[in-house]
């Protein structure tokens, strides 16, 4: 392995604890004020001052005279293609029932939460996707109750009405606005105008992944998702320009973002490097995609598949794409990553925006043991048994043997009281 292109390290002891202390400090105000904390925290941090924390329904219609009828448009058609994965999704999950032991039967019911708040970052650009890509598994899965915030933009001292129009097309029943960890917080400890929810999902920042994580158990969460991420492994069969673009279209979503190319081909590198250097001439957000390159982007060279899937399997990258002429071959070599993007025609855009599958996804290596957002994550898998006389005569006997050597006494006689 040869790093042709290294990456600037990261934050320190120092910077993670500030931002705990910050978080911490945000949640405990959020949950002794409520409203007041949220509406004081948004001045503070987004520069609008709120009347309001929920949006009225007419707002969500009203935003629809704010967009492009292209706009609606291909929300709609985004929409379809995520409803219809999770649909498909939903249709693997199956109640359980069996019976191994006569008088035993035991199984499972699928039953989805009841309530879930969804999180839609504003940034520096709106992101309409992040509410369908959370909404809709949701409401697939039949969540009853399904709220969604965001913070406001100053332009619209509110929700951007882009991201208004998707919210309404995946069918909300509330919205909030607000972001940060004050939003997080509010969710989960409720306030007189948000109500609490079972479980939080959808990306966010720094703040909202720390408030999360401190938040999780008394709240559900999807994951602890950082920065976006991307890896690609190509060989000299792939377009340097391609990679090149893909590489940069990561690095224009934060200045945190991370942008990794795995190549067996030296060639291929070198050209990479030199068509990142042509599409940042031409890119309108230039400043940021170049930045974040030079602090995040990577470029290693390895000798072949194996050790590119090894080195891709330690990373566990959020996005992994596959331009190589032996694609086929290495997927069967791919354990760890959020989603897989097979091809030189399947951008990680597609599947940010229109392919239907989900864009929430694992990052900083959690893909090595959990997975993104999907109608599963609104369901509860939940277990039962139904004992008859016969059946509980075949239980005793083990079921008393081991309580005794655990030492609990009264399980073993809750056991034996049932003999015949």
């Amino acid at each position: 392995m040869i790093i042709v292109k290294e990456a600037v390290s990261q934050k320190t002891e120092k910077d993670r604890k500030e931002l705990y202390e910050t978080v911490s400090n945000i949640i405990s105000r959020v949950k002794k004020e409520g409203d007041v904390g949220v509406k004081e925290l948004t001045l503070k941090f987004d520069g609008v001052s709120l009347k309001n924390i929920e949006v009225d329904r007419k707002d969500l219609k009203k935003a629809y005279n704010s967009v492009s009828s292209k706009t609606v448009e291909s929300i709609e058609f985004a929409a379809e293609q995520i409803r219809i994965f999770a649909t498909n999704q939903l249709s693997c999950l199956k109640p359980l029932e069996y019976e191994n032991i006569p008088g035993v039967t035991l199984g499972h019911k699928l039953i989805p939460v009841s309530s879930c708040g969804a999180y839609v970052p504003a940034g520096l650009y709106p992101l309409p996707s992040s509410a369908l890509m959370s909404i809709i598994p949701a409401k697939v899965a039949g969540v009853k109750h399904i709220a969604v915030c965001s913070p406001p933009f100053k332009k619209f001292s509110g929700i951007h009405p882009a991201v208004l129009v998707a919210m309404d097309i995946a069918g909300v029943d509330e919205v909030y606005c607000m972001g940060g960890a004050q939003a997080i917080a509010a969710y989960a400890y409720g306030t007189d105008t948000v109500q609490p929810v079972d479980i939080i999902v959808g990306p966010g920042n720094q703040y909202v992944t720390e408030a999360k994580r401190q938040l999780s158990g008394m709240v559900g969460i999807d994951m602890l998702a950082g920065p976006s991420e991307v890896l690609i492994i190509a060989d000299d069969s792939a377009s340097p320009r391609y990679i090149a673009v893909d590489l940069l279209a990561k690095c224009e979503h934060d200045p945190n973002s991370v942008a990794i190319l795995v190549t067996t081909s030296s060639d291929l590198a070198e050209k990479v490097q030199q068509k990142i250097g042509e599409e940042l001439k031409t890119l309108e957000t230039a400043e940021l995609a170049s930045a974040t390159w030079e602090k995040n982007g990577q470029i290693i060279l390895v000798e072949d598949i194996d050790e590119a899937a090894a080195i891709s399997d330690d990373i566990s990258a959020e996005h992994l794409q596959l331009q190589t002429c032996f694609n086929d071959e290495l997927i069967q070599k791919l354990n760890n990553f959020g989603s897989l993007f097979i091809g030189d025609n399947a951008p990680v855009s597609f599947g940010d925006y229109v392919s239907g599958t989900n864009h929430i996804l694992p990052t900083e290596k959690c893909a090595r043991y959990t997975n993104g957002v999907w109608v599963g994550t609104f369901m509860k898998v939940l277990s039962y048994q139904k004992i008859s006389r016969e059946g509980a005569a075949k239980l005793i006997g083990p079921c008393s043997h081991l309580a005794n050597v655990e030492g609990l006494f009264m399980h073993k006689r809750s056991a034996e009281i049932r003999k015949s």
